[in-house]
């Protein structure tokens, strides 16, 4: 599709100094009809405050404001967390699992208006480009795609600033910027500033949800979650939805310095990053699903749980949710999953999350195997047949080397 063919672009808009100049540079350059579409992933009722006049003042012809909360929670997260899915060991996805989301919504918008084409403001540097054009391909191969950091000729905040200056546009942004910021109701990330530098240490500027460990309370919080086939039921006996349930655990989470990781990570694209991520509320719920899993899953299950995780965790990463790959791996830990019923008490203690108490209907565990007293249930004279036949290749072996 040339140039002269787009009428009419569907643009992911945030309000932020980017879009805000996409907006213009779309009608400049495409001679095209430009509706923005901003997704409510639960990132703040500040970052949504006068997003639809933003847009109008920039160009836009209209503004649609999509509240995807209950599907970002429903539809992504909750399957996730059943996968036990964690990138490099401390990553919870905050950011790759609302892209499937958004970019289904703007999709879906831009067939519904009749549009030719969706834009998106992601760099050619990040992980979030390859993420949404992967879902518009899988959606909508049709349509398309335009990323104007592939295409522009600005290369930094000032060109930006001067471009919306020409053109009239208000905007709030400044030529400093210190961090890059994403949010919504699972994570906030950070990236830029002083931590461009994996050498300095985080500032306290850096968070903004978590206190830090040494301003928590001294007085450890517990709170109680109860399971149902891995489904979050209540919340200290309190039965509520997912949203209000992770706003809730956010808070506590937040209160007692839960949540916070700095990792280096490897992109997609090929290079490392640097970021900062507070997942309060993920991080007591991933606690209490593993603390679960101990009880019930016994160890092949719970190896190929871990297994699917490490594979989940990398396709959500890599943008990959619209796959047949993504149903097979989300169909093995749901099947797994159905044993996970139970209660796990979460203890927060100044950054720290630990299992204090868990029981479960499914439990595999017996005191009366495991007990250290008699007991009538285990005749230890068993495991000496049982060593024999598992230890039986390296006695064969022995026996090889030893006639040489």
């Amino acid at each position: 599709m040339s140039v002269e063919n787009v009428k009419k672009v569907v643009l992911a808009y945030s309000g932020g100094l980017d879009t805000s100049a996409i907006v213009p540079w779309l009608k400049d350059n495409y001679n095209c009809e430009v509706i923005a579409f901003v997704a409510n992933v639960g990132q703040g009722d500040e970052e949504l405050a006068g997003v639809e006049e933003k847009a109008i003042k920039s160009g836009a012809s209209s503004c649609y404001i999509v509240d995807l909360r209950e599907e970002l929670v429903n539809e992504v997260i909750f399957p996730t967390l059943k996968t036990g899915a964690v990138y490099e060991g401390q990553y919870l996805l905050g950011t790759s699992m609302a892209r499937p989301v958004i970019a289904r919504a703007q999709v879906n918008l831009a067939l519904e208006l009749g549009a030719d084409a969706l834009c998106h403001g992601c760099t050619g540097k990040g992980n979030d480009q390859v993420r949404f054009e992967g879902a518009f391909a899988a959606l909508a191969p049709q349509l398309k795609v335009i990323a104007p950091w592939r295409e522009w000729e600005f290369n930094s905040r000032q060109s930006l600033l001067n471009y919306l200056a020409e053109k009239n546009i208000p905007t709030t942004a400044s030529a400093t910027k210190i961090y890059s910021r994403d949010a919504n109701l699972w994570h906030i990330s950070h990236e830029g500033g002083e931590i461009e530098n994996p050498w300095n240490e985080p500032s306290d500027q850096i968070w903004m949800w978590t206190k830090s460990p040494e301003q928590a309370p001294d007085q450890a919080a517990y709170v109680e979650l109860s399971f149902e086939a891995g489904e979050l039921t209540t919340i200290n006996g309190q039965a509520m939805g997912g949203v209000a349930a992770i706003e809730l655990l956010n808070d506590i989470g937040s209160e007692h310095g839960v949540g916070r990781i700095d990792i280096v990570e490897n992109r997609l694209v090929g290079m490392k990053s640097r970021g900062c991520y507070e997942t309060p509320g993920g991080t007591i719920l991933l606690a209490a699903l593993k603390g679960l899993e101990a009880l019930v899953y016994d160890r092949t299950s719970l190896k190929y749980r871990e297994e699917v995780g490490l594979e989940f965790a990398q396709l959500v990463y890599d943008g990959r949710w619209f796959t047949p790959l993504k149903d097979a791996l989300l169909a093995a830990a749901t099947s797994l999953a159905s044993q996970l019923t139970g209660d796990v008490v979460i203890k927060l203690y100044k950054g720290n999350v630990t299992v204090a108490k868990r029981r479960s209907p499914n439990s595999l565990y017996s005191e009366a195997f495991a007990t250290f007293e008699g007991d009538e249930v285990y005749n230890q004279k068993d495991a000496e047949g049982f060593i024999r036949l598992y230890s039986l290749a390296s006695r064969i072996r022995a026996l090889h080397a030893n006639k040489g």
